[in-house]
């Protein structure tokens, strides 16, 4: 197993289904203050369906269509970034991410988001990644920002969460605006 560091106590490493236990501890510290914008984050509520949401991203990286990295801060897993989406034959990708609080303003999120960006673009040669987030998660839209994503536009009454329809913003990065960095990107392993 590979970790690519983000800072001196951070890495991103692949987020698996035998780290249930692990990722249901963070989910439930997390849940609070991520289950406003994630719907699978309300759904790991025990280690049957943690190691469902594991297992459903474990597939998708099997079958080359997703993939899910914990970052893990001094040692414990904080949150994490993830293709919730990808496609070689469209040549592009979705992106997401999540944090709990003791995550939050490091950087790490962007880190491990560029290294995403230098995988898709400079080792998978897709052509376009993609974001999305609800139009009142201002966290989330900052890193589109921070990334030189461009906003396509809104999604009116787009996701159906919790019974209300939301607004969803739609942003995209395409390959010749992307500054390849000298990070190390994730590998498929």
């Amino acid at each position: 197993m590979y970790a690519v560091p983000l800072a001196d106590n951070a890495e991103m490493r692949p987020l698996e289904p035998w780290q249930a236990p692990e990722f249901l501890a963070h989910i439930d510290r997390a849940r609070e203050h991520t289950g406003v914008w994630i719907p699978w984050a309300t759904r790991s509520t025990d280690l049957e369906s943690a190691r469902a949401t594991l297992q459903g991203f474990a597939d998708k990286q099997a079958s080359d269509t997703g993939r899910l990295y914990g970052i893990w801060l001094d040692g414990t897993l904080i949150g994490g970034v993830m293709f919730v989406q990808f496609s070689t034959t469209a040549e592009s990708c979705e992106l997401g991410v999540w944090t709990e609080p003791a995550g939050e303003g490091r950087g790490l999120i962007s880190a491990a988001v560029r290294h995403l960006i230098d995988y898709a673009f400079t080792t998978r040669g897709l052509h376009r990644i993609e974001w999305y987030n609800a139009v009142g998660h201002t966290r989330s839209r900052a890193v589109a920002q921070r990334m030189g994503m461009t906003l396509d536009g809104t999604l009116r009454e787009y996701s159906l969460y919790n019974g209300v329809r939301q607004d969803m913003e739609l942003w995209s990065l395409l390959s010749h605006e992307w500054k390849p960095t000298t990070a190390q990107s994730p590998s498929a392993a």
